[in-house]
């Protein structure tokens, strides 16, 4: 497994995300949630995998659950993130970060992350609580999500610190983190965390011929006009990935973490494809390949 050293961090290049456990709209029934999802989890640790991110609104608490009991006894093997919905008042912050930890059996977050800027308050609202935890031993390090670059650095100087890490929509069919996030974070020594790296699915290749049956059906990448327009770029997914034995999904996550300060958080809908996408931090792209699918994906 590749890992990223950053800001006194050891995070690894692909991490495990949850938006799927405790979350009906994904279609995956109730055994995903009472047998698979824990299985997912602690065969990622074992694989080397120890970036865990969830957040209070998967799942309305359930995924902090899920998750909390399948690294019970394992938490030296974890660095945990999870986030907080932007809803509600800054000083419920200290609240909701505890009610966190005790849905994950834990006395320390080791990353607590504003999920996204806040439509009624400003950072100089929310960070100085943000701060508090930490100064409490609560919380490690704060990060945000999808924030812009801006956003970012003002949340950093409300802060008054390091603001950690920006989670943000990144992948070969969402690119725009390349333009001033990825820099900057390579600058500054902060970290990317690349969501939907493989397009909720689309840059798997299996949804060529049909989309999905879930909620994703719907979104704008799987409909029929966009799913022809993904060809040549699937088709050479495929090709890079006869060449060094990877699947789509690993080329398409390869590329991503090739890149300095970014790290990658695919979820898994079963053992095979969290095994799939761990193998990928074993892919190692040339320029040329990853020349091919700048081009093919700009």
């Amino acid at each position: 497994m590749k890992y990223v050293e950053v800001g006194g961090v050891r995070v690894s290049a692909i991490g495990l995300g949850t938006w799927q456990f405790g979350s009906r709209e994904w279609g995956y029934g109730a055994d995903y949630d009472t047998r698979v999802a824990g299985t997912i989890v602690r065969r990622a640790l074992e694989l080397g995998v120890n970036l865990i991110d969830t957040a209070e609104i998967y799942g309305l608490g359930r995924s902090e659950r899920i998750v909390g009991e399948a690294i019970r006894g394992r938490r030296d093997s974890v660095f945990l993130a999870t986030k907080l919905f932007p809803i509600g008042l800054p000083f419920m912050t200290g609240w909701r970060a505890r009610r966190s930890a005790r849905r994950l059996g834990l006395d320390h977050i080791d990353l607590y992350q504003q999920h996204w800027p806040s439509p009624f308050f400003p950072p100089r609202a929310t960070m100085p609580h943000m701060r508090r935890l930490v100064e409490q031993g609560l919380v490690g390090h704060v990060g945000v999500s999808n924030h812009t670059l801006a956003g970012w650095q003002e949340a950093e100087q409300a802060l008054g610190g390091p603001v950690l890490s920006n989670q943000v929509l990144f992948s070969l069919v969402h690119r725009s983190p390349e333009r001033e996030l990825v820099p900057w974070a390579q600058e500054k020594g902060r970290i990317v965390i690349a969501y939907s790296p493989l397009g909720q699915g689309v840059l798997s290749g299996k949804y060529q011929q049909s989309g999905p049956r879930n909620f994703r059906r719907v979104r704008r990448n799987f409909s029929a006009e966009a799913r022809a327009r993904f060809e040549p770029l699937i088709a050479a997914l495929r090709e890079i990935g006869a060449r060094h034995r990877a699947t789509p999904a690993q080329v398409s996550l390869a590329w991503l973490i090739r890149k300095p300060n970014v790290v990658a958080i695919p979820g898994a809908s079963s053992l095979a494809q969290l095994e799939e996408n761990t193998a990928a931090g074993d892919v190692e792209l040339s320029d040329e390949d990853a020349a091919l699918l700048d081009r093919l994906s700009a």
